[in-house]
């Protein structure tokens, strides 16, 4: 595809970017990188984790999401009294022809909505596993392929808070993304107030198609990434794994860096970001805004860096420091 037809193809289905961004601020004040994030994420076709305090509208936000969009939408809350079968279905008996047949759960849609993901028991993370990285479930001896697209947009209060539980390392890296909600500014809390408590809630009108993200998903994948920022991104995670080659002093506070799953995920959410912005190639800054949002849970800290009060967010920063911009 050449120069000029990529920008031209950019410039039309960012249109849609619009559209939808206004549908949601019917609903959601404020939250705007919130927001970047949600998009940036159905149009790599990525999972995202959205972690805040109770009351941040985090359901909301999601909710808002899926009604822009003409795809199937099911909300899933997670208790500690979940079943996998609740979630990916199960085989029931039928006496009367003594054969079993399959009822499918919730997971059959578009858009799934995993309200409080760190709520339930392992054995549902474990089933919920399977369809986040290899999109198909399996129930009895039969494996059913996911819808297409295929989105889980989970929510999760922070571990401190009680009757939460660590969501494991490696379904945490299943996630392309993880935003952190915070509580609005007072002008935003102000109109918060307003909307909620003395107006009407407005009814959002879907304004794109399953098919127009598969074309924006594919347009992405388009978007021109100079082989410098290759190599940028690829020191980015490897700094992380081995800061000290990068002369970073932060191999005390880190465990575990990024796994190559970081890298391939950092490159696509980079290229869907300069989409957002109307461009048709990435650049460093790009490449940076969004590093945070798909390292953060991809960084394991030592015992050390939490009994020193040392977070992801300061390791990030340090690493963007040390390894040179090209």
């Amino acid at each position: 595809m050449s120069v000029e037809e990529l920008n031209r193809r950019v410039e039309e289905k960012h249109l849609l970017v619009s559209s939808i961004k206004n549908e949601i601020g019917k609903v959601l004040v404020g939250q705007r990188d919130l927001v970047d994030g949600l998009l940036m994420g159905i149009f790599t076709k990525g999972h995202i984790l959205i972690e805040g305090v109770p009351g941040l509208a985090k359901t909301s936000a999601v909710k808002a999401l899926a009604d822009t969009v003409k795809a199937d939408y099911k909300r899933v809350q997670f208790t500690p009294d979940l079943l996998p079968a609740d979630l990916i279905g199960t085989e029931i008996y039928r006496p009367k022809t003594g054969d079993f047949t399959i009822k499918k759960g919730p997971l059959f849609h578009n858009i799934i909505l995993a309200d409080e993901i760190n709520r339930a028991p392992s054995k549902v993370q474990s089933a919920l596993l399977e369809a986040m990285q290899e999109r198909q479930v399996t129930i009895g001896e039969t494996t059913f392929p996911m819808a297409d697209p295929f989105l889980v947009l989970a929510t999760q209060n922070p571990i401190e808070q009680e009757g939460t539980y660590p969501l494991p390392e490696a379904q945490v890296d299943r996630f392309m993304l993880k935003l952190l909600m915070d509580y609005p500014d007072p002008s935003e809390e102000r109109e918060i107030m307003n909307r909620v408590g003395f107006e009407s809630p407005p009814t959002l009108a879907p304004v794109v198609t399953t098919r127009q993200i598969d074309e924006i998903a594919s347009l992405v994948r388009e978007i021109y990434m100079d082989e410098k920022l290759k190599d940028y991104i690829v020191s980015i995670v490897l700094a992380t794994r081995e800061p000290e080659k990068y002369g970073i002093g932060i191999a005390d506070y880190v465990q575990y860096g990024g796994s190559p799953r970081a890298t391939i995920c950092l490159s696509q959410v980079a290229r869907a970001y300069a989409f957002l912005q109307g461009r048709a190639y990435v650049t460093p800054q790009d490449v940076k805004i969004v590093a945070p949002s798909v390292l953060r849970h991809r960084i394991i800290l030592t015992y050390e860096a939490e009994a020193e009060d040392v977070t992801t967010e300061q390791i990030i920063g340090q690493i963007f420091d040390g390894v040179p911009v090209p």
